[in-house]
């Protein structure tokens, strides 16, 4: 879960074999301390569903994303929702290395993804305190 620069705000690593919604409320739950009352939460087509959106409503979230095609006309398509998610997934994935950890064991493993993690979230706080107008862009960290 990340703010709308892509700073991240709450992750975890969990079974692949649990669904994405199921991890977020998890995630929601545990650490309801970082989120406010009346903030945004940006979601694709995939968190879809009546206990989803009824756990984010009682915590006082603001549940977007795009309308599936059986759904009747809410938020719309929401322009570029899902573009911009998988953007910030680029930037772990693909300028931090997020999935060539290198990990061999279950703690190596959450200590290269935590270190990934803080690493962005670093780049973004040292680019917002300079003025960067790209707030994710690494380059300049880049030696």
């Amino acid at each position: 879960v990340c703010a709308g620069d892509g700073m991240p705000i709450m992750w975890c690593l969990a079974n692949p074999k649990l669904g994405e919604r199921e991890v977020v409320t998890a995630l929601l739950e545990r650490d309801h301390h970082l989120i406010r009352s009346g903030q945004v939460l940006l979601a694709d087509k995939g968190f879809s569903g009546a206990q989803f959106a009824a756990t984010t409503a009682a915590m006082g979230l603001q549940l977007l994303r795009p309308d599936r095609k059986d759904e009747t006309y809410k938020n719309g398509n929401l322009g570029g929702v899902r573009q911009w998610i998988e953007s910030v997934n680029h930037t772990l994935k693909g300028q931090l290395g997020l999935e060539e950890h290198g990990g061999r064991t279950t703690h190596g493993v959450f200590a290269r993804v935590a270190q990934r993690v803080l690493a962005m979230a670093a780049g973004i706080w040292h680019n917002w305190n300079i003025g960067a107008t790209a707030k994710r862009s690494f380059i300049a960290y880049d030696h």
